[in-house]
């Protein structure tokens, strides 16, 4: 026998995670780090910070971290410190009497499902905006009292770190996060044995840990692939946010629809209303169908009834090509088992997320969540708007104006977003009480007793922490990948706080137009270079790992930042994150975005600015449509001038520089004795009066209560109650009225749309009259008359208004209508005559979309 000198198998390793014991007077803190709302809490920070400062800085402001490795003679000087052991026993009163308020019972509970939620810079679940709103959401959740419990995913990974090769390229790292260093806690069944959740997938189950995220008084629970039940392909489902080919996002919305209900469901969870931020999640309404119909014993259709009665979907991209469509044979392989329980054709499913039902066209998530969702909003007026023009195929004879879809312009949550010492003058001129009236605009006019001196003293305080952290987080990364040590140190000392600092942050998609600022570069050159008048730019962002162009805009946007002129002038900051977020929108000077018109959908980080007193220059589009206030900031039209892309940016660019050049630079300089411009800080103050107090997450969540959550919650308990026999009852009338649509039959059609003016009332006068026999029907039916202009350039019809006849009316099965109403716009015009199923039942007219055209 051969020995060999070394023999070894590949190592196995396992999480093990080792907890420092604190002393009992310590010990607050760990459960106060365990629940993030430390991370709007200043004095829970501070106290964090002076426990040890170096390590403090050196865990990444991670409590968990600092407490693990927390050193004993840190430890012992923080024993011996009186005025900190009586701050922590403040501080943690402050929160148990926080914890201590219980929901608001009054309002409808809710349950909220989303891919990524960006909570804290520590938590790495989130990439960008999507996220970053969810986060703000249930911190808001938690503000407000609301009955929330959220479900997502614990990714191993996270989205990526993003670094800067020498060239400007960008490069992706993925680093495995520690679940022990997170501010997260496993869940445990009763025996102290982790809860493993079993999610059945098409041929195998899948098995999740489940882990959970104290947001205050908001639980969100999180689903974990990675351990050893899972085959090697099951395990990386959690892996990376939005990582992997399509059959993985395919994996990773099956499990958080599927499997997030079915998680609520062994946590015995159940909420009155459902609601899906984004497409992501529609598959969990496909769990809550199979459920009523198998636990329930209800049909198909009456558990249809009762799901959208309940479900809200929040669409959160403008264009079709956001949203996530599936080819059939994926879809097949995964959802064929469900279907086939729940008892319905395949055809009929597919269909569910179609335009156009009885075609071949892919699966979409967004359809399939509109057909299960009695409600649906986009994240802004403007978004609104063009959520009804993209959703319109789902249902035809509608125009886009007359769909049900609405809107809740996002909001931001204040207490994160807003700097330690903004929230300070806050509570100084506002009153302590103020966070729980935040969009109550009287208390915000108080912004006008802060003293010039005062709020320019602020806003010189907050931009010089910016520059100060850009020198010191930065310094590091830039000599290491950016060459000339020379040339690094010269565009440090550039960085001037007395400059003007504008900056443009975000996401780096191609429609973001990160590019607009570098159209004439001759032109930027003068206005970075007046040496009188400094002017810098501070850009941001990370790109798709696939989305090549905008790794592109990154790179030139470096490569020109590195040319002579505008060396230290205009600065690429790598890895942007929560925290460069938050000095960012309160660091400079002016907020910019510049979108391609109509594709911000909402974009909260100009309203993080807002509540910062910086000043946004932005198109209207997203929230700035709505927000924009003359002498409060600096809009371009949400006109396009140009078909052409290329002119409209050339167009765009050049109105940039004319504001830049003509108003906001000579308006930013025009200072007076003290130093500083009192028109500007007039700009600050109209700002913040004016438009911060509409942009919060308070708002925002009385929006959606208003306008949603109480409507579903009050329906759906309708629908349910006596054994669901207003959902039965609902299903038998439509299953009646579909069977004998095709009997109806349009007696008498008399209508004359040539009108005469009535100059005495001012208006015109349209007389019509028609009759219906309805045979057997037993619905009632409405007639509409439409009016419409043809647009000729796109060659299809434009809605103007409509109006419904008057039933007058009825004798036997035959049903008289009569028209005589005024029409609100001289010119000639288009009309049509259209029937439709009544019922008082219904929540809208999208319910039950039947009509014809006579």
């Amino acid at each position: 026998m051969i020995i060999q000198s070394s023999h070894s198998n590949t190592p196995v390793w396992k999480d093990i995670h080792v907890h420092a014991e604190l002393p009992e007077q310590l010990r607050p803190l760990e459960e106060i780090a365990h629940n993030l709302w430390w991370v709007w809490n200043e004095e829970a920070k501070a106290i964090f910070e002076i426990l040890d400062p170096q390590e403090w800085e050196k865990s990444g402001k991670n409590p968990v971290v600092l407490l693990q490795n927390l050193r004993s003679e840190a430890t012992e000087k923080a024993l011996n410190n009186n005025e900190l052991l009586g701050r922590i026993q403040r501080a943690y009163r402050s929160f148990k009497n926080y914890m201590s308020v219980p929901h608001d019972n009054e309002r409808p509970s809710v349950a909220y499902f989303s891919m990524e939620y960006g909570l804290s810079h520590v938590l790495k679940i989130y990439s960008g905006g999507l996220g970053i709103l969810a986060g703000d959401y249930l911190k808001e959740a938690s503000d407000s009292n609301v009955n929330m419990t959220a479900v997502g995913f614990l990714y191993r990974y996270g989205y990526f770190t993003q670094t800067l090769s020498i060239d400007g390229q960008q490069i992706a790292n993925y680093e495995a996060q520690n679940f022990g260093n997170l501010p997260i806690t496993q869940v445990m069944n009763e025996d102290g044995s982790p809860m493993i959740l079993e999610v059945p997938f098409h041929d195998r189950p899948i098995y999740s840990h489940v882990w959970k995220v104290a947001v205050g008084r908001i639980n969100l629970y999180l689903m974990d692939t990675d351990l050893e039940y899972n085959s090697e392909y099951d395990r990386p489902i959690t892996h990376q946010l939005y990582g992997g080919d399509w059959e993985n996002r395919m994996k990773q919305e099956f499990l958080l629809g599927v499997g997030g209900i079915l998680l609520l469901k062994k946590l015995g969870i159940r909420k009155d209303v459902y609601h899906m931020n984004e497409g992501h999640a529609a598959f969990i309404n496909i769990q809550r169908l199979h459920d009523y119909v198998i636990e329930e014993g209800l049909s198909f259709q009456e558990a249809l009834e009762v799901v959208r009665a309940s479900s809200l979907y929040t669409v959160h991209t403008p264009v079709p090509a956001g949203h996530d469509y599936f080819d059939e044979p994926l879809i097949s392989k995964y959802m064929s088992p469900m279907i086939q329980s729940i008892g319905i054709p395949w055809r009929q499913f597919m269909d569910m997320g179609r335009d156009n039902p009885g075609s071949h066209e892919k699966f979409s998530m967004s359809v399939f969540a509109l057909n299960t969702a009695q409600e649906a909003n986009g994240v802004s007026k403007l978004h609104g708007s063009v959520s009804q023009k993209m959703f319109q195929p789902v249902w035809k004879g509608y125009f886009p104006e007359e769909l049900h879809v609405g809107y809740v312009t996002n909001g931001v949550h204040l207490p994160s977003w807003a700097t330690s010492s903004v929230k300070a003058l806050y509570e100084k001129y506002f009153g302590e009480s103020f966070y729980k009236d935040q969009s109550n605009t009287d208390i915000w006019k108080n912004i006008y007793n802060v003293s010039d001196d005062e709020l320019w003293k602020l806003r010189m305080h907050l931009k010089k922490k910016l520059v100060d952290y850009i020198q010191v987080e930065f310094k590091e990364g830039w000599l290491k990948n950016q060459a000339a040590p020379s040339r690094i140190m010269n565009m440090l000392e550039e960085v001037n706080p007395n400059a003007l600092l504008i900056g443009f942050s975000r996401r780096f998609a191609t429609y973001k137009r990160a590019h607009l600022l570098f159209t004439d570069l001759d032109r930027l050159s003068k206005i970075v270079n007046n040496p009188k008048y400094p002017v810098q730019f501070i850009f941001a962002g990370k790109a798709h790992p696939a989305d090549g162009g905008g790794q592109g805009l990154i790179k030139q946007i470096v490569e020109i930042s590195r040319r002579p002129e505008f060396l230290g002038k205009i600065i690429f900051l790598e890895n942007y994150d929560m925290r460069l977020a938050k000095r960012l929108v309160s660091g400079v000077d002016i907020w910019l975005n510049t979108p391609t018109r109509a594709q911000e959908a909402s974009g909260t980080s100009g309203e993080k600015a807002e509540m910062n007193g910086v000043l946004n220059l932005s198109v209207l589009d997203g929230w700035w449509y709505e927000g924009y206030k003359e002498g409060a900031g600096w809009a371009l039209t949400d006109e396009r001038t140009y078909d052409n892309q290329h002119y409209q940016d050339e167009l765009d660019a050049s109105t940039i520089y004319s504001l830049l050049e003509n108003e906001i630079v000579p308006l930013y300089y025009a200072h007076n004795s003290n130093g500083y411009s009192h028109e500007w800080i007039q700009y600050i103050k109209k700002s913040m009066a004016e438009i911060a107090p509409h942009f919060t997450t308070k708002r925002m969540m009385d929006d959606y209560f208003d306008r949603f959550y109480n409507k579903l919650a009050k329906r759906s308990h309708l629908l349910q109650e006596n054994g669901y026999a207003k959902a039965k009852e609902i299903v038998k009338w439509k299953i009646d009225t579909v069977s004998k649509w095709d009997h109806l039959e349009v007696v008498k059609l008399e209508f004359n749309p040539n009108q005469k003016a009535n100059f005495n009332n001012g208006h015109n006068e349209v007389y019509g009259q028609v009759v219906i026999d309805r045979k057997d029907m037993k619905c009632d039916l409405g007639v509409e008359c439409v009016v419409v202009d043809h647009d000729t350039m796109n060659n299809e019809p434009q809605f103007v208004q409509s109006y419904e006849l008057d039933l007058v009316k009825t004798e036997g099965s035959l049903l008289y209508f009569e028209a005589r109403k005024a029409l609100n716009d001289p010119g000639t015009h288009q009309y049509g005559l259209r029937v439709y199923p009544k019922n008082a039942d219904l929540p809208h007219r999208m319910d039950f979309a039947y009509m014809r055209w006579i």
